[in-house]
């Protein structure tokens, strides 16, 4: 497989049945997949579950992805599968459990996306996002940044729902301050 096919071209690909371009979209964003699944859930057996099947989810949907979804990236629209599969599992383990969601994996360091975002709008909002608690980050992160709901920010987070809104709200409020 030729390296210059972007995961765009890939995807297309194996929505025509190219296992070998399946295989090599596997390749370049597996790792990346499973740093980001790890980050928003500890159970290593969970994220290997969800890895499974946002793989097979994409070998089965391939067709229907189009440019133009998530701003034309491959790999947004292969997120936004991971996504709603980890939701989907935090909710057939609370249901099957009754237990709290989940445990998320706490990071030390920013997160990548965090590092971006902050890099792409200025330094006054890097500032701004660097200050914020980490709970704050957390919901933003889920919430803007993965594009989740309330409702699935609370099942990724294991909060109630109005600690989501409330939490995101001061975020909102204090990011107006520090911009104003």
């Amino acid at each position: 497989m030729r390296r210059s096919l972007d995961e765009a071209e890939l995807v297309r690909r194996t929505a025509a049945g190219d296992r070998r371009a399946f295989d090599e979209l596997y390749r370049r964003t597996s790792p990346w997949l499973l740093a980001r699944l790890r980050r928003r859930c500890a159970d290593d057996d969970l994220v290997a579950d969800v890895m499974q099947e946002t793989y097979l989810a994409v070998w089965r949907a391939a067709g229907s992805f189009s440019g133009a979804a998530v701003s034309g990236s491959a790999v947004g629209w292969l997120w936004t599968i991971a996504a709603h599969r980890l939701v989907d599992a935090f909710r057939r383990r609370a249901r099957v459990d009754d237990m709290p969601v989940v445990q998320l994996a706490e990071t030390v360091a920013p997160a990548a996306e965090d590092e971006v975002l902050a890099g792409q709008v200025g330094h006054e909002l890097e500032q701004a996002l660097t200050e914020l608690p980490p709970e704050a980050r957390q919901v933003l992160r889920a919430m803007v940044l993965d594009g989740l709901s309330v409702r699935e920010t609370s099942l990724l987070l294991g909060v109630p729902e109005n600690t989501v809104k409330s939490r995101a709200r001061r975020a909102r409020i204090a990011l107006r301050e520090a911009l104003s």
